[in-house]
């Protein structure tokens, strides 16, 4: 593999030329993956500006508004690594909210958020309709794998030392989790572009040969 640094600036310059070279008669929908130590909610946002200015319309999400109800997700306990691996997120409902209206097709009409986890209810949130040729940039970890319809992956990687030393210590029980998903998942193979982030100041853009 290839390994070529550049600067935050031109990776969000490069990401947004590529997404705003897709067709614009359908919806483009992108994932920035990556644990929260990675800060791939950062990349998503920085993406929004560049590709407006390339003429695409935005929508924003990210999939901690979408996470089961705490009787689900701490079923088997508040720590529990591998509950959180396979419970914490509601991929049926991000299917069935915001990824699949943006099927060629269909309506385009997308429920931004839907749980909110901090008082465990309902978000209540309205739908919104993004219009054909705009871009879905949602944002979140383990993301890949489990077969949501992604037009554009993008993995945000980070070694395992720097994945330990960059996590909080009250989320440090989630880190057998991460390890499971490089094993299991293999997000870097997956992944249309894999960036590396163990410096945030400093990414790579991860080439496979």
């Amino acid at each position: 593999m290839d390994v070529r640094p550049i600067s935050p600036s031109l990776l969000v310059e490069e990401l947004a030329d590529r997404i705003a070279s897709a067709p614009r008669e359908s919806w483009v929908r992108v994932a920035l993956d990556g644990a929260p130590a990675a800060r791939p909610g950062e990349l998503a946002d920085a993406l929004a500006g560049p590709l407006r200015l390339r003429g695409r319309e935005v929508l924003r999400v990210s999939s901690t508004d979408f996470l089961r109800p705490a009787s689900l997700r701490f079923e088997h306990g508040r720590t529990d690594p591998d509950a959180f691996y396979t419970d914490w997120l509601d991929a049926g409902a991000l299917t069935r909210e915001v990824l699949g209206p943006l099927e060629p097709g269909r309506s385009g009409k997308v429920l931004p958020t839907l749980w909110d986890s901090v008082v465990d209810r309902a978000t209540r949130a309205p739908y919104v309709t993004l219009p054909e040729g705009g871009v879905l940039l949602l944002d979140g970890a383990l993301l890949l794998g489990q077969g949501l319809p992604f037009d554009l992956a993008v993995h945000l990687s980070l070694s395992s030392g720097a994945l330990a030393r960059r996590t909080a210590e009250e989320w440090r029980w989630t880190l057998p989790a991460y390890t499971r998903y490089e094993e299991e998942a293999a997000p870097a193979s997956v992944a249309d572009v894999v960036v590396r982030v163990d410096d945030p100041r400093h990414p790579a853009v991860v080439t496979r040969r």
